[in-house]
């Protein structure tokens, strides 16, 4: 009985060496630093694609409030106009959007003008992640025209 109360006290397993611990912390950062960057790209893309979706939504609502009141909300008006009717407007039928007007998914509200200055009747923009007119990738302007 002694030698198996012995033999369950001792234990013949090891635990990891630094060595090895070392070797799984490395791999593990070459993951990382594979998978990180392709991760963070595909987060940007969708973000682009967000912001054209919420575009769109923008421009059917903006054109459903044209055939109701049989005019574009001004600029000054702006986008509020699609959830809350401007003072002297009638047959306003809203809202059009479900929700308030949403910010595009970096954070800035999008620009609305009317006329437009583009072979549109009416412009509507997300300056994209910068916030600023121009830029390239997901800094880049997205528009409805």
């Amino acid at each position: 009985m002694k030698t198996i109360q012995q033999g369950a006290r001792r234990s013949h397993g090891r635990g990891f060496t630094l060595l090895e611990l070392l070797v799984v912390m490395v791999i593990i950062g070459l993951l990382a630093g594979f998978v990180a960057p392709r991760y963070f790209a595909q987060v940007g893309k969708s973000r682009v694609k967000a912001a054209r979706a919420q575009i769109d939504a923008i421009d059917k609502a903006l054109e459903q409030y044209r055939l109701d009141v049989g005019h574009l909300p001004t600029t000054e008006e702006g986008l509020a106009a699609l959830n809350a009717p401007p003072n002297g407007v009638n047959n306003w039928e809203g809202p059009y959007l479900k929700k308030a007007v949403p910010l595009d998914p970096w954070g800035h509200a999008y620009v609305y003008l009317q006329p437009g200055t583009h072979q549109n009747d009416f412009d509507l923009l997300s300056y994209g992640r910068d916030g600023q007119p121009g830029g390239t990738g997901e800094d880049a302007d997205l528009t409805n025209w």
